[in-house]
């Protein structure tokens, strides 16, 4: 069993080692970005960490919902309407700092991460780094598609990151839905 407190170091190797298995092999995909939003590390971890609230900024995600058994089942849908589910489990939860994951066995998307909220050089709010691994439906040959088609988890993410930023910087995510379209008609 593993000791209750732990130094920085040593939660960060055993983080970085339950991820890595999880990928044994060197198998899935790994995705890495970070935004600076203007809101203290604890602010944006206390919303991040309410799990059902993460479709009101990720679009491909449809609902999580937290089980009394300490896990979340997972619902996303595709740009081609395939909907993929999984459970998943915290690893690691420092509050205001951040929070590292795995799916469990039989998941549509086997994927594994974390995210966190460090204060901004200068006092400019937080940095917010996202780091996935993750097995992509269709393997490296559908992640390839995906990146020629412009449809990408690398650019889903880095939008996610974006529109997370302007939920939580004003309350709200910009769109252009119900503009008028330009051009000739």
């Amino acid at each position: 069993m593993k000791p209750r407190f732990q130094d920085k170091a040593t939660r960060k190797r055993n983080t970085a080692r339950i991820t890595q298995q999880k990928f044994k092999g060197g198998k899935g995909l790994q995705i890495e970005k970070a935004v600076t939003i203007n809101r203290s590390p604890m602010d944006l971890y206390s919303f991040w960490r309410q799990f059902e609230k993460l479709p009101m900024f990720m679009t491909h995600l449809r609902t999580v919902t937290e089980r009394e058994d300490g896990t979340s089942h997972w619902v996303m849908e595709t740009d081609k309407g395939k909907t993929l589910e999984w459970h998943a489990r915290l690893i690691e939860d420092r509050p205001g700092e951040m929070l590292s994951w795995q799916s469990l066995e039989n998941a549509d998307v086997d994927n594994a991460g974390s995210v966190w909220f460090m204060p901004a050089a200068g006092g400019r709010g937080t940095m917010v780094r996202l780091k996935v691994r993750y097995n992509p439906p269709g393997g490296k040959l559908g992640a390839a598609w995906a990146k020629i088609t412009g449809q990408s988890a690398e650019k889903q993410i880095a939008d996610e990151l974006h529109r997370f930023k302007a939920l939580m910087e004003t309350g709200e995510i910009p769109t252009s839905e119900g503009q008028p379209k330009g051009g000739k008609d």
